[in-house]
C-alpha cells in the first residue's frame, strides 16, 4: 500500500512537470513591458487623472501563437491558468491566439464580460516598434479604460444618437463624416493650422490674438458641418484626441518625476522617456500644420484633440476636473464661460 502511494505521488509529479514544461511562458521581455506599463499606471495615473488607478487594467497580450490574460476580474472559460506572477501581480492565463499581432485597441474582449480589456500584440508586431513608446501607448489604451469606466459611459454614448442602427460599435470608426467635402477640408486645415499656431505663440499678447483666431476658425468649421457631424467630431476630440494628449503628459511626466527600473533601462531597445514625450508632442505639432483630412480621416481628429488638450492645460489648467462633467465635447471647456477671465 505504501509502496503503491509512493509510485502514486512521483507519477503525479512528474505528469505535472511535462504538463508545465509544455505550457507556453511570457517572454522575459514582455513581462518587464508589462510590468513598466503597470508601475507607471501606479506611480503616476492619478497624478495626470484623479483616480486613474481604481480604472480596469486588463491585458490582453496577443504574440504569434497564444495570447496571455493579465488582470482580468472575469476571464472566460476558454483560458488556462498559469499561475500567480508577483511581477505582474496577477494570475496569467493563456489561450491559442485568436486576435490580430499587430492590435493596439481598448474594449470588452473577452466573452462574457463587459470589462475594457487593452487587446495589445508585442512591441516588435505593433507600430510602437520598441519597449519605451509600446509602454507609453499601453497607457493610452489604459485612458480610454477610464473613459469607458465612468458612471454611464455606454449610456451617454447611445444618447449621442451617431450609431444609425449599428450595435457593434463600429460606428466610432465607420461614422459617414464629409471627410472629402472640399469646403469641410479647407476649414479643417485652418483650424489645425491656427491651433498650431496658437500653441507656439510665446508671447502673452501673441497667444491672447492666435486663440481668439482658433476660437473663430472653430466656430466657422462647426458651422460648415451638420450637427450630427459636429457631435461626431467633438467625441473623437474627447475621447481619442485626450488619449493622445494623455500619452504626452504621462511620458512627460516619467521623464522628469519617475526614474525607470533597472530592469527596464537595461532593455535592448530601451530609450528614456523624454526622448518619446518629445517624438509625441513633435508628432502632434506636424500632424497640425500637414495634415489633410480627406487621407487622414478619422486619425486627423487624434492631433487636433490633444492640441486642445495642450492648449487647455495653458488656459485652464484645472480643466481636467470638469473633462468628465462636460462628456463628448472639448468645445465647451473652451467656452467664453469656461475661460472667463484667465487669457
Amino acid at each position: 500500500m505504501k509502496a503503491n502511494f509512493i509510485l502514486a505521488v512521483i507519477l503525479l509529479a512528474a505528469f505535472q512537470n511535462v504538463a508545465a514544461q509544455n505550457n507556453p511562458a511570457l517572454r522575459a521581455v514582455d513581462r518587464v513591458r508589462l510590468s513598466e506599463a503597470f508601475r507607471i499606471g501606479d506611480k503616476l495615473g492619478d497624478r495626470v487623472w484623479q483616480g486613474w488607478r481604481k480604472a480596469p487594467f486588463a491585458v490582453l497580450l496577443v504574440t504569434p501563437e497564444y495570447e496571455y490574460l493579465i488582470r482580468h476580474p472575469q476571464p472566460s472559460a476558454d483560458f488556462t491558468s498559469l499561475g500567480y506572477d508577483r511581477a505582474l501581480k496577477s494570475n496569467v492565463l493563456f489561450r491559442k491566439r485568436s486576435q490580430r499581432t499587430d492590435l493596439l485597441a481598448a474594449m470588452p474582449a473577452i466573452k462574457g464580460s463587459f470589462v475594457s480589456t487593452i487587446v495589445v500584440g508585442t512591441a516588435e508586431n505593433t507600430s510602437a516598434r520598441t519597449s519605451t513608446p509600446w509602454v507609453v501607448t499601453l497607457l493610452h489604451e489604459h485612458f480610454h479604460q477610464l473613459q469607458s469606466s465612468q458612471p454611464n459611459y455606454y449610456k451617454d454614448v447611445d444618447a449621442l444618437n451617431l450609431s444609425r442602427g449599428d450595435t457593434t460599435g463600429m460606428w466610432m470608426l465607420n461614422f459617414a463624416f464629409p471627410y472629402n467635402s472640399a469646403e469641410v477640408q479647407a476649414r479643417f486645415s485652418d483650424l489645425s493650422r491656427s491651433l498650431a499656431d496658437a500653441l507656439q505663440a510665446s508671447e502673452r499678447t501673441d497667444f491672447t490674438n492666435k486663440l481668439a483666431v482658433y476660437l473663430d476658425a472653430r466656430r466657422n468649421f462647426e458651422r460648415s458641418i451638420s450637427a450630427d457631424d459636429y457631435k461626431y467630431f467633438s467625441f473623437q476630440l474627447w475621447q481619442e484626441g485626450i488619449a493622445r494628449y494623455t500619452e504626452y503628459r504621462v511620458a512627460q511626466l516619467a521623464a522628469t518625476q519617475y526614474k525607470p527600473p533597472a530592469k527596464f533601462r537595461t532593455l535592448e531597445d530601451f530609450t528614456p522617456f523624454e526622448h518619446t514625450a518629445r517624438a509625441i508632442r513633435e508628432r502632434i505639432y506636424n500632424q497640425l500644420r500637414t495634415v489633410k483630412l480627406s487621407d487622414a480621416q478619422r486619425t486627423a481628429f487624434y492631433s487636433l484633440g490633444a492640441g486642445e488638450g495642450l492648449l487647455l492645460d495653458r488656459v485652464n489648467r484645472r480643466w481636467r476636473s470638469s473633462y468628465f462633467v462636460e462628456k463628448f465635447d472639448l468645445g465647451r471647456l473652451l467656452s467664453a464661460e469656461n475661460l472667463g477671465r484667465r487669457l
